[in-house]
């Protein structure tokens, strides 16, 4: 696998609420990225930088994305970063609404006005080997220290209900259970306190990351987590390090709504490329 076009190579940096990406458009150009590419790309200090890479190529939809972490390692999901994509598209088509495309499926996304956009992530994976576990447990409270909810938002979810979000030590217990064996893809894992029956407190470790500002998966997950648990209702506020997403579980799926920024434009040298 190789990066094709290698000169100048176009891309986008944005970010949803901190959660940053760097983005490429595959539309109208023949794109392949190695691992070792999208790693050396995702290093701050040799590279660009970000959470996810985001690749935008053409479907049945309006458009098809994919996602992959900063280890190169990829995900079916990322809520940020669709919705940064779609507020993107929306203003390059002028159109307030878009269906989009993923391996976790169908993502419809409207924009409400005033920079803020709303996509549904689709109904949660509640069975375990949706999720996927690996075994064939209740989903609810697992038979893990502090017993987690597991959730399945086209990647896993573990949340771990806490008195004060704020003192979790996320790089010691972020890889902890990332990597438990009950999850055999790995974990993006969330630690949350229920602040009101509509307003969740919520930090997170992103599987394949790390310690990112904002999840919109985790999000998804830790409202559907908390309403299964009786702890909130179904729209709930969620405040995350890097600001706040507004998350409605309804009958159609998880609708997710926030802000988004588009930081620059630049591209990518072929020297840089070459060194990959």
């Amino acid at each position: 696998m190789y990066a094709r076009n290698r000169h100048n190579l176009p891309f986008l940096k944005m970010h949803g609420l901190g959660n940053d990406f760097v983005v490429i458009d595959a539309r109208e150009r023949d794109i392949e990225l190695s691992d070792k590419i999208i790693s050396g790309i995702a290093d701050r200090h040799f590279g660009v930088g970000f959470d996810q890479l985001a690749v935008i190529s053409t479907g049945e939809s309006d458009a098809h994305l994919s996602f992959y972490n900063s280890d190169g390692s990829e995900s079916f999901a990322c809520g940020n970063a669709t919705r940064c994509i779609a507020r993107y598209l929306m203003d390059e088509s002028s159109n307030e609404n878009l269906t989009l495309t993923t391996k976790h499926g169908t993502i419809p996304a409207v924009d409400l006005g005033n920079g803020v956009t709303s996509v549904n992530m689709g109904q949660p994976q509640l069975e375990w080997d949706k999720v996927p576990l690996s075994e064939n447990i209740q989903t609810l409270e697992l038979p893990i220290e502090g017993s987690p909810t597991a959730t399945g938002m086209g990647n896993p979810h573990c949340t771990f209900f806490v008195e004060d979000a704020e003192k979790i030590n996320l790089e010691e217990m972020g890889p902890k259970f990332e990597n438990h064996h009950l999850f055999p893809e790995r974990t993006n894992v969330q630690f949350a306190s229920i602040s009101a029956p509509d307003q969740i407190r919520m930090r997170v470790w992103e599987r394949g990351v790390g310690v990112t500002l904002a999840s919109g998966s985790s999000s998804c997950a830790t409202a559907v987590a908390a309403n299964r648990r009786g702890l909130t209702g179904k729209k709930v506020q969620i405040k995350l390090d890097g600001g706040v997403l507004n998350i409605n579980w309804s009958e159609d799926g998880v609708w997710m709504t926030g802000p988004t920024m588009h930081v620059f434009t630049g591209s990518f040298s072929e020297e840089f490329l070459n060194s990959l």
